[in-house]
């Protein structure tokens, strides 16, 4: 599996952007997808899920109501839609998916395969 994340920049604070995944090498429309983010020094960090049929997603608590993930499974796809970024959003934003379809979507280790991460950087 090949996960090719793009979208990312540099951004005012309260600016937008959205983050695309492309996913390739197995069944998109099977599984759950996520996203996270990590900070210099920093572990990284959960910020959304969706479910592989896009019917349920879940947010960390630091993004709900800011940020809005979403999939296109015909174009084998996931969205990161981020609005009123802050400065402490800053960091290298990571799309994953999820074979075994842990209960644990929060968890780094829930995730089998990572793209390469792309970088948010919003001033304040």
């Amino acid at each position: 599996v090949q996960l090719q994340a793009s979208g990312g920049g540099l951004v005012q604070a309260g600016g937008s952007l959205r983050l695309s995944c492309t996913a390739s090498g197995r069944t998109f429309n099977y599984y759950g997808m996520g996203w996270f983010r990590q900070a210099p020094g920093m572990q990284r960090e959960f910020v959304a899920r969706i479910v592989w049929s896009g019917g349920s997603a879940d947010y960390a608590d630091s993004v709900k109501g800011r940020f809005t993930i979403s999939r296109d499974n015909a174009k084998n796809t996931v969205y990161l839609q981020m609005n009123s970024l802050k400065a402490e959003d800053t960091g290298v934003y990571y799309c994953a998916m999820s074979i075994r379809r842990s209960i644990a979507y929060d968890h780094v280790s829930a995730y089998e395969f990572w793209g390469q991460g792309t970088q948010v950087t919003v001033s304040s």
